[in-house]
């Protein structure tokens, strides 16, 4: 059955055959990733680049979704929206952590997400690196490989591992990370560990895992966060904007932790 879209209880459930759909999609990009290293690299801004990896599973995963499902949009990170109005739309990072990838690092991933109403309902994060596969869909739980996670229940700062996403680039990125530094000077003083991966994407499917405790991305693309979103919300976690509203697609930020640490969290933020 396909998802059921309630519109006065703005949900979204019967997530079978979308889920199904999704993992041949990116079972695709994992294959693209597989096959080769990147052999073309451009820049993409101040000290941002894209591969033509990035761009070939963007454009196999858009191609193979509208094929099977075209009433559905797609945005993904390097070429746009598909156009028209959709009620679903899937969102793609086909690579997140492209530094990392190019360098040979291995934390990278891929994220694909379901939009309905503007809210995650289907998220999927694969790490090509050690195979891992984290997959949550609304009301069904959050998963790694067959196995159901949870966020770990860490309530102290002193016995919780922050992720901090990577410093701004680009236009104003002087000023932007004025409060990266603050949060990141806060966090050495508080935390047990900090950790900048490289990809917001792993920041919250390793907090759904319970690998990590929390996670501040001083952003909010939604290609990004929105599998991850979805993921940590379905494994207990919550998930909210730097003054601590509910997390949307439209937020400017994302901080994610196990609940009983959320505030502690939320404090080391410095609010202008």
């Amino acid at each position: 059955s396909l998802f059921a879209v309630d519109t006065q209880q703005n949900s979204v459930t019967q997530p079978s055959t979308l889920m199904s759909l999704a993992t041949e999609a990116m079972d695709i990009a994992n294959k693209i990733i597989r096959e080769r290293p990147p052999t073309v690299v451009s820049a993409k801004g101040d000290r941002d680049m894209v591969s033509d990896i990035d761009v070939q599973i963007e454009r196999a995963v858009r191609g193979y979704l509208h094929d099977q499902r075209p009433d559905i949009g797609f945005l993904g990170e390097e070429e746009g929206n598909t156009p028209g109005e959709h009620e679903l739309q899937w969102v793609l990072d086909p690579i997140d952590g492209t530094a990392n990838f190019v360098k040979g690092i291995p934390l990278y991933s891929i994220a694909l997400a379901l939009i309905s109403h503007q809210e995650p309902v289907l998220g999927l994060i694969d790490i090509p690196a050690d195979g891992s596969r984290y997959s949550a869909a609304l009301g069904h739980g959050a998963y790694h490989g067959g196995r159901r996670i949870h966020v770990r229940p860490t309530s102290q700062l002193a016995e919780a591992v922050v992720t901090v996403g990577d410093y701004a680039t680009g236009d104003k990125a002087e000023a932007r990370n004025q409060i990266r530094l603050a949060v990141t000077g806060h966090l050495a003083r508080q935390a047990l560990r900090v950790r900048m991966l490289g990809s917001a994407a792993i920041d919250l499917a390793w907090l759904a895992h319970g690998r990590t405790d929390a996670a501040i991305i001083f952003g909010n693309k939604p290609w990004d966060t929105a599998a991850g979103v979805i993921l940590v919300r379905e494994a207990g976690g919550s998930v909210v904007d730097l003054h601590g509203y509910t997390h949307t697609l439209h937020s400017a930020s994302t901080v994610a932790a196990a609940p009983p640490l959320l505030e502690q969290v939320l404090n080391l933020i410095p609010r202008p």
